[in-house]
Parts: C-alpha cells; sequence; structure tokens
C-alpha cells in the first residue's frame, strides 16, 4: 500500500508515519510539504490514499481537492486540520473529500479513519455526524456557510491573527485581492471590522482556540 502525506510540518508527517507504519507494516510512504509538491507527486506515481493537511503553503485545500477529484477520481482523500469540525468538514466532504479529520484527534483515529476511506467508505466523527443530521433539516443556512472556498479560507487566515499582507503572500496573490475578500467576508457576515469578525467566529465556533493563540487575534 502506498500512502502520501501531505503537511508542510515535518514532524507531524513523521508522527503520522509511525502511526501507519505499526498498524500498516508493509505500506510505503511518500511526503509532500506543499500543495504543489502534493500535486506533482501526484501526476509522477500512482497512490493508494493522499492524507491532506487543508492549510499548507499555495493553494486553497479546497481547490487542491477539486482539481484531486478531477484528475485521479478514484483515490480516496483524508483531510487533515487543527481546524474544528463544524468548519471545514461539510465542505471539504462536498468537494470530494472521503473524511474528514481533527488534528488533535488524530493520532486515536488515525488508523480508524484510513481503514474506512480505503474501503470505499466516508469518514467523519460521531460528532459530526450528529451535526450533519441536524443541520439537514435546518431551513436557512448561517451567514459563513455563504462564503466562498476562497473567502473562506481567507477569513481562517485573519482569525488565526495573519496580516493582510501575509495571506496575499501565503496564498501567492496580490495584496488588493485579498484586500476585496476581507471586504466581501465582512460585508457576507454583517460585521465591520476583524473584532466583530472575531467575535462572530467564537460565536459559531469557527475556530479552534489553542495556547497563545489570543496574542495573535483581534481583542474581544
Amino acid at each position: 500500500m502506498k500512502i502520501l502525506l501531505a503537511d508542510d510540518h515535518k514532524v507531524l508527517r513523521e508522527g503520522l508515519k509511525q502511526i501507519l507504519s505499526d498498524e500498516f507494516p508493509g505500506a510505503e510512504f511518500g511526503e509532500a510539504g506543499t500543495t504543489r509538491e502534493t500535486l506533482d507527486c501526484l501526476s509522477r506515481e500512482a497512490w493508494d490514499v493522499l492524507i491532506l493537511d487543508f492549510f499548507m503553503p499555495g493553494r486553497s485545500g479546497l481547490e487542491v481537492l477539486a482539481e484531486v477529484t478531477e484528475h485521479f477520481p478514484l483515490l480516496p482523500v483524508l483531510v487533515l486540520s487543527s481546524a474544528p469540525e463544524q468548519q471545514l468538514g461539510l465542505r471539504v466532504l462536498k468537494a470530494g473529500a472521503s473524511g474528514y479529520l481533527n488534528k488533535q484527534t488524530a493520532a486515536e483515529h488515525l488508523v480508524t479513519a484510513l481503514k474506512n476511506v480505503l474501503s470505499g467508505k466516508k469518514y467523519v466523527s460521531e460528532g459530526m455526524a450528529q451535526r450533519l443530521a441536524a443541520d439537514a433539516g435546518r431551513a436557512h443556512r448561517l451567514p459563513h456557510e455563504a462564503l466562498s472556498d476562497r473567502e473562506f479560507q481567507v477569513m481562517h487566515l485573519v482569525i488565526a491573527g495573519r496580516t493582510l499582507k501575509e495571506i496575499a503572500a501565503d496564498l501567492s496573490l496580490s495584496a488588493k485581492t485579498i484586500s476585496t475578500f476581507h471586504t466581501r467576508i465582512w460585508q457576507k457576515l454583517g460585521v465591520r471590522n476583524d473584532v466583530e469578525l472575531v467575535r462572530y467566529a467564537v460565536e459559531h465556533q469557527l475556530f479552534e482556540h489553542t495556547p497563545g493563540d489570543s496574542a495573535k487575534r483581534a481583542p474581544l
């Protein structure tokens, strides 16, 4: 079995390899640290599964999923992210992912998730499955659900404390383009500034608080 690990943190890739090597002793691993490297690896050789970090340098994880779905439709993709499931889970499944796993629980659930997607099933946590069932009966979308994939990515980076200039560099876009996305995010969410944006994110649990985050985000 050949597993491609796409994550910009080498330490995390090594941790994933250790977990999976114990369960799949004959597995071969490939590694990629950027979205470009990921797509290059996919084009050079065949893989049985892709484990993809949603937020890597380069293109949006949703854009990568769209390309993988188009060119490698039979390849199972398990998405990893530090963002809460309610922020990204449904989006990545709609974009073609076979499963979504939060990095905070990866050590505990990675093997189960991988076995599920390799067998052709979808993987979501029990909590996410319950939320999806509840959302099915909801008549109206929340404001952040109307954001485009790129707007959603920019919103996440703003909430994480990145400046617009830094976001432009991260996404290889112009500062003017990022500023346009930023303005659209405010308009769609009905907020007037980034303080209100963070408040909105807190209210709707759109980011996962980790130690030290408060120093990087706008004050509440």
